[in-house]
């Protein structure tokens, strides 16, 4: 190496920062880009906004006799569920792959050697406030749709069985896209590649594996998929105990929370593998 080379890591600093510090910077860099501010507030108003249209159009499109918590629920979380889990998820890809597309990446891994606390803070950050514009726009929802649903009779209230649940496991569902986001990002460095493959493991794998040869490797695939199991985290729980009957198709609301973690959490994984193996 001749004297005009920079390296590529910087020696250890005296005092290297606390967790608590990296996460305050994570917290500074996500509110400082419009890209990202913009992707949350999207989720809140996609979120709103079809709940909306689904309320004021309830009545054309075939009512349950009475209050129906399952009916409501369908109301409140499709927009969220549906919008948010694909914002999320490109989120979660520009705040790792927008880093090495600008250089920035560089001097976060100066200054944080350890590149499982790098990428464990921008996780953390991403899920608490992905998390929280979820949280908002399922409870903003709700607060729309109730006096469109009490005015014909159908009102649910947020006390009902399973309705708490439902609209907190939505929320966190969405968080986890944006954490299954971020490993993607790390592990392949690229925007477009990124945002891609998001989308493919979200929305178009799904759909692939309804089209293929049935059989129950395909069947039980399609449903420990993650879209699946946020399908399941925002329904009302089942009294009936069962956790999980893939011959039966079913997927209670406790194993798709196991279901989207793990997919969320083997991304990261796989990311932070590739992070510590090309960036030491």
């Amino acid at each position: 190496m001749n004297a005009l080379e920079t390296p590529r890591a910087a020696a250890p600093a005296e005092h290297p920062p606390r967790f608590v510090d990296v996460l305050l910077s994570e917290f500074i860099k996500l509110g400082s880009l419009r890209s990202t501010v913009s992707l949350l507030l999207a989720i809140v108003v996609f979120g709103l906004a079809v709940s909306f249209i689904l309320g004021v159009t309830a009545e054309g499109a075939g009512l349950p006799d009475g209050p129906s918590v399952g009916f409501m629920l369908d109301q409140v979380t499709i927009g969220t569920v549906l919008f948010g889990q694909l914002l999320a998820g490109v989120l979660g890809v520009l705040i790792i792959s927008g880093e090495y597309s600008s250089g920035t990446i560089q001097s976060t891994l100066l200054a944080v050697s350890g590149r499982g606390t790098v990428l464990a803070a921008k996780a953390v950050v991403l899920f608490l406030t992905v998390t929280a514009a979820a949280l908002v726009a399922m409870f903003g929802s709700w607060a729309v749709t109730y006096p469109l649903l009490a005015a014909l009779g159908i009102e649910v209230g947020l006390t009902a069985p399973g309705v708490l649940s439902a609209l907190i496991g939505g929320s966190v569902y969405i968080g986890l896209s944006a954490v299954l986001g971020s490993g993607i990002g790390a592990l392949l460095r690229s925007v477009a590649a990124g945002v891609a493959t998001v989308i493919s493991i979200i929305l178009l794998l799904p759909i692939v594996l309804s089209v293929l040869p049935a059989s129950s490797l395909v069947r039980n695939f399609h449903l420990l998929s993650m879209s699946k199991a946020g399908d399941a985290m925002s329904s009302a729980p089942d009294d009936g105990g069962i956790f999980m009957d893939l011959a039966d198709g079913y997927v209670s609301s406790s194993a798709g929370w196991l279901v989207a973690a793990t997919w969320a959490g083997l991304f990261l994984l796989m990311g932070f593998l590739q992070l510590r193996r090309r960036d030491v």
